[in-house]
């Protein structure tokens, strides 16, 4: 028995013993600190029909021996999407991910039974775990890639073998697994290597000179403000993205409720994928002013005392700057809570100095509380605090804002949503 075909007969996968599903196939994954083989009869004794392992086991005809089990997993996944013969939408990028794989998904789930991403299962374990979820009656599949090292996107591409792949951007998000920008735009570019080594299609916003220039030999299809298949302006008097449209003599306009006015090409990106999928352009427009962002990403959620606009899920440079523009500049009187930014590396310094020379320069420094060692570290003569913790023991003094609007941004180890409670 091999994995395929016990996922073939099974039609179910996991990976964690307290999350069991009867009749599934547990796979054994090893991490920093656990070894899914040390659970693997626990597994089989909960429901599991079949467990793979890559360590000797007693003998049993459930269990599947393998030289790697991640490998097994992954060459599972490409077997599955292979199998399926659908088209796959690849999508990477700096910033931006999620909320164009959730625009797209709302706008193609109009009129195809459309598989996408949950949540943020964008890597070398969460990519085949999306794959081997989708039924056999899923007609389009989006499919989030997410890296901080080069060759992650190859990787990924080749288990999820995308017939169209897109990036968003290339920011400055990861830099110290990627060695700087440069190494980020290589290592996002894999996704156009496997696009032209397969001879499969690209979507690219053609407004971004570099995605423009690098996929020149592509056979490819885009958006932009004035080239592309489908051309936009921005049409927003406030801060929530709205853009008039034009496509094949058509035109719309798209008032949505996202805040921002960066997420306007997310908008151009999601109409122009469903329309090269046919999905009726009053279709797109309904889905996407109907589409409510969550997930803590550019989130507006109404406290008990304040408006507070949870953006707080992950955080970059490149991100930073836009949401705190977009804030400072609809919201003057509001406050800004900033946490740290992770995974910048020798350069983390510098970018955390950045921010706050904006804040600044934005007129907001009175306006503006910084959490975390990186910015604790910064020259900054307003509010700033080294963890959360100290923020919280300092309101539970002072008092905590009330009848204020609030941006909270920053890395998803800082953990910003614990101040909700005191908000």
């Amino acid at each position: 028995m091999t994995p395929f075909a016990a996922f073939l007969e099974c039609g179910m996968v996991t990976t964690d013993t307290r999350n069991i599903i009867p009749g599934s196939v547990f796979f054994a994954l090893k991490g920093t600190n656990f070894n899914g083989n040390d659970f693997a009869l626990e597994a089989l004794t909960q429901g599991a029909r079949y467990a793979v392992v890559d360590e000797t086991m007693d003998q049993d005809i459930r269990i599947i021996q393998v030289s790697d089990v991640l490998e097994a997993l992954q060459s599972c996944a490409k077997s599955w999407r292979n199998h399926l013969n659908i088209p796959v939408f690849g999508l990477t990028g700096s910033n931006g991910k999620t909320t164009n794989k959730e625009l797209m998904h709302a706008v193609l789930s109009t009129k195809y039974k459309t598989h996408a991403t949950f949540g943020n299962l964008n890597n070398h374990v969460g990519v085949p775990l999306t794959i081997l979820s989708m039924s056999k009656d899923t007609e389009i599949a989006i499919i989030e890639m997410g890296a901080n090292h080069q060759l992650e996107i190859a990787l990924l591409a080749s288990i999820s073998q995308p017939t169209i792949g897109y990036i968003t951007n290339y920011g400055k998000a990861h830099m110290e697994g990627f060695g700087g920008l440069e190494g980020i735009i290589k290592g996002k570019s894999e996704l156009y290597d496997f696009a032209f080594e397969h001879q499969t299609q690209v979507m690219v916003n053609f407004d971004d000179s570099l995605q423009s220039e690098k996929t020149k030999d592509h056979n490819r299809f885009g958006f932009g403000h004035s080239k592309g298949g489908v051309t936009w302006k921005s049409t927003s008097d406030n801060e929530f993205a709205s853009i008039q449209l034009e496509t094949k003599g058509n035109s719309t306009s798209i008032k949505s409720q996202l805040s921002g006015h960066f997420n306007e090409s997310n908008l151009a990106a999601a109409t122009t994928l469903g329309l090269h999928f046919d999905v009726p352009l009053k279709d797109i427009k309904t889905a996407l002013e109907a589409y409510v962002p969550s997930m803590n990403r550019v989130e507006w959620r109404k406290t008990q005392y304040n408006a507070v606009l949870m953006d707080a899920y992950n955080a970059n440079p490149t991100s930073m700057s836009l949401s705190i523009q977009n804030f400072g500049k609809w919201h003057t009187s509001g406050l800004m809570i900033l946490g740290d930014m992770y995974e910048l590396g020798k350069a983390s310094k510098v970018e955390h100095e950045a921010i706050v020379r904006e804040v600044i320069s934005l007129d907001m420094a009175q306006n503006c509380i910084l959490i975390g060692e990186h910015f604790y570290d910064c020259d900054f003569e307003g509010l700033k605090f080294k963890t959360t913790k100290h923020l919280i023991d300092f309101w539970q003094k002072k008092g905590a804002p009330r009848d204020a609007s609030i941006l909270l941004k920053g890395s998803r180890g800082i953990a910003l949503e614990r101040l909700l409670p005191h908000l």
